[in-house]
Order: C-alpha cells, then sequence, then structure tokens
C-alpha cells in the first residue's frame, strides 16, 4: 500500500508538492535557526574559556577580588609546587600558569626617542616548553599574519593592527612599561618576533604576547603566576565535573581566613557567564520554542486545508463503497509520507547550510568595533545532535495532525447524501 500511496503523490503534484514545499521550508529553517543558535554559544564558551577563565582557574581569594584590575601584587607564589598538586591530584585537565598583565608600550625612533606610544594588554603563556599546548589554545599558528612565534627570551607578538597603528614592524624594539609585583616601575626591551590577527575585537584592539618567563622577570615574578588554567583533556567544558573538583580543590586547599590561600573557579563562575549561559539557553529556548509552534501551526493548517481540498475526493470513494476507516487509514499514511519526505529534504538542506556557515562563519566584526566580549567576529553555526531531529520531528507531526483532524469529517459523511453532494 505504501509504494501505491507514494506512486500516488509523485503523479499526482497539485496533491503533494506544496505540502511538501511547506514542510521542507518550516524544518529548513527551523533546523538552520537552533544550530546558529547553538554555534553563538559554543564559540561565546570557547573563546571565554582560551583566552581567559579556562575550563577551571586557581588564583588567590585575593586576586579574585580585584581580578579585573590585574593585581599581579596577590598573585600566587610557589606555583611549580601548587602545578604539580593540580597535575597529580586532578589528572583529566592539563594545567597552565598565565600572568595577564597592561601597561603602556613605547616605540622608539632610531634617535631612541619615543615614535609612538599606547596602552597595552598582554597575556604571559608558557610558549617556549615543548609539551605545551598553550600556541595551539591561543590559536596563534592559524592567527599568525607575519613573522613567526616567538622562541627565544626577548620576542613576543602584537596584534597585527595594533602594530600597524604604533608604526611597528618585524624585528623592532618595543619597550615594556608596567608595574611589578612588588608596585615598583618595570621597563623591560622586547623585539616585535611577528604580528597576529584573533578575529576578536577585544584582543585585536591592542594585545601583546610573550612567554611566561619574560613577563615573570619583567614583573619580578620568580615562580609566580596571576593565574593558573585548566582545560579538560577531552576538549569540551563539562559543568558537574568542573564544579565537583573545584568543589574538592577548594575543601582541601583554600581557606577563608587566608586572602592568599588558591582559589579555584568554574567557568560558570566567573564574569558572571553562568548568569548569562541560563539567560542565553532560556532566551534560545524561547526563540526556537515560539518558531516552533509557529511552523507547527502553519503545518497543521496546510494539512487541515488539504483534507478539505480533498471533500470531493472522498465522497466519491465513500459513494463507490469504499469504507470510512479505510480512507481515513490511506489519508494518515499519505501525510506521513508527505511529512518525511518535506522533513527529510528540510533537514537535509538545512543542515547543508548550517555546514557551510560552519566551516566559511558570516562575518559581524562591523557590529562588534567597540567591543569587549570575548567573541569571535566570525558568527558560525555549529551541528549538533540535535540539529537533525529538532525540525524533522515537529514537522512529520504536525502534518500527520493537521490531516488526522481534518480527516474525522469522513466520519460525519453520510452515504445517502453523497450522490446530491456529487450532483451539486
Amino acid at each position: 500500500m505504501i509504494k501505491f500511496l507514494f506512486k500516488g503523490l509523485l503523479r499526482d503534484r497539485h496533491r503533494s508538492l506544496f505540502p511538501i514545499i511547506v514542510v521542507a521550508l518550516g524544518v529548513l529553517l527551523t533546523t538552520l535557526l537552533y544550530s546558529f543558535m547553538s554555534g553563538m554559544m559554543n564559540d561565546l564558551i570557547d573563546s571565554t574559556a582560551r583566552f581567559d577563565s579556562g575550563h577551571l582557574k586557581v588564583m588567590t581569594a585575593s586576586y579574585h577580588e580585584l581580578e579585573n584590575q590585574l593585581p599581579n601584587d596577590l598573585a600566587l607564589t610557589s606555583v611549580e609546587s601548587l602545578l604539580s598538586t593540580l597535575k597529580k591530584t586532578y589528572p583529566d585537565y592539563e594545567w597552565t600558569p598565565r600572568i595577564k598583565f597592561a601597561g603602556l608600550l613605547d616605540v622608539p625612533d632610531e634617535n631612541g626617542e619615543t615614535k609612538s606610544q599606547s596602552p597595552v594588554f598582554g597575556i604571559a603563556a608558557d610558549l617556549f616548553n615543548k609539551n605545551s599546548h598553550e600556541a595551539e589554545r591561543l590559536n596563534l599558528m592559524k592567527a599568525l599574519l607575519r613573522g613567526r612565534i616567538p622562541d627565544k627570551p626577548g620576542e613576543v607578538l602584537l596584534s597585527d593592527s595594533f602594530a600597524k597603528k604604533l608604526g611597528v614592524g618585524l624585528n623592532h624594539k618595543i619597550t615594556l612599561l608596567s608595574t611589578t609585583s612588588g608596585g615598583a616601575m618595570a621597563v623591560q626591551n622586547f623585539v616585535v618576533s611577528g604580528t597576529v590577527a584573533f578575529g576578536i575585537t577585544a584582543m585585536d584592539k591592542g594585545a601583546m604576547i610573550a612567554d611566561l618567563s619574560d613577563i615573570q622577570f619583567a614583573l619580578e615574578m620568580p615562580d609566580g603566576a596571576g593565574e593558573i588554567l585548566g582545560y579538560s583533556r577531552n576538549k569540551f567544558y563539562e559543568s558537574e565535573q568542573a564544579g565537583n573538583i573545584a568543589g574538592d580543590f577548594n575543601r582541601k586547599f583554600s581557606k577563608p581566613s587566608d586572602k592568599f590561600s588558591p582559589l579555584m573557579l568554574t567557568l560558570e563562575d566567573q564574569n558572571g557567564m553562568r548568569e548569562y549561559i541560563k539567560y542565553a539557553d532560556s532566551m534560545g529556548l524561547i526563540i526556537v520554542g515560539i518558531f516552533l509552534i509557529a511552523m507547527s501551526a502553519v503545518l497543521l493548517n496546510a494539512g487541515l486545508m488539504s483534507g478539505i481540498r480533498r471533500y470531493g475526493e472522498v465522497g466519491v470513494r465513500l459513494a463507490l463503497g469504499e469504507r470510512k476507516g479505510h480512507i481515513y487509514k490511506t489519508l494518515i499514511y499519505e501525510s506521513i509520507l508527505i511529512g518525511l519526505t518535506g522533513s527529510f529534504i528540510g533537514t537535509f538542506i538545512g543542515l547543508l547550510i548550517a555546514y557551510y556557515f560552519q566551516q566559511a562563519g558570516f562575518d559581524i566584526s562591523g557590529s562588534l568595533r567597540n567591543s569587549s566580549i570575548m567573541m569571535s567576529n566570525v558568527l558560525r553555526a555549529r551541528i549538533s545532535p540535535a540539529s537533525f531531529y529538532i525540525g524533522f520531528v515537529p514537522g512529520l507531526i504536525a502534518t500527520t495532525l493537521g490531516t488526522a483532524l481534518s480527516g474525522i469529517q469522513i466520519f460525519k459523511r453520510q452515504t445517502a447524501q453523497l450522490f446530491k453532494e456529487l450532483e451539486a
């Protein structure tokens, strides 16, 4: 019977083409919208974790209170010992120290006089260690536009637009003016080994990347670091696992009475990320939910209209002696075939478009020109397991339900009235 019904749908395109197009469009838009929402959230969490928060972060309690001011005088000490403890106690995470710093970058001319100056924000990461994944995590190879990654003391990277603004080229000497951990003035010369473009406005406006050992020396922080970041070895942030580890660490090592004792926070505990993620999740569900309801209403209406348009056909079939239950079942089967076909086409095309935007992305740098959010300038979709069924299921159910409701009229038809109806 399925084969017979399928041939009927192919031969009578007026009965099947429009409903399939409607179902396919609704499913396509739902799949695409969900994939974009999923991609935005994933990109925000990933960028924040890689450049700022990690999946877990350890710092002193007092550093945490003034974190936005980058108070390196309140930084962690005896970092090597603490790193050894973290690696031994929580081996499922990769632990790495970092120092964030700020200051003034001075560019001298050929006579040693100041040619240009500008405020700078910097990240010191473990770049020289061959076993470290910091260069990969900061995406330095892909972000490198000119020169090379620093491989010897005294070399740094600058964001490309920042370097052009200062008039700095490769191998150009620059001077960092900042504050040591003891509160004194820090003056340190560096050489620009390369320039990078992260594609994140907050970083590209004025960032400097240096090796941890160079900044420890410049800021007088031997065996010190502002923070130690932890990254799950499976690359994904797992909220429950991170929360359990942070709770366990704080019970063992954190002392409320000691402001310099280490404190571990999850990604969600930092910068209001927990509220932001919940808000974004809720808004995403509401938007997708409203769209799903609207799409289901359209498809339901399409199923109802299809049933009403076939009022005469049903009358003929009843007059020829076909049972009401059999007619009703064939209409349901037809709507299932239409729903399956439309949902498959819509999901397939929606995933193709989502895959394109997952790879190529959509440039929104113009709207993020003054943004300080760790968010990529390129908006990307993300295909997740839910992308495969988020539009498919309602596309199939709504179409079938519409036909089922309209088909109830079949059982109200009186055979004695059929010929009068047909004559009319």
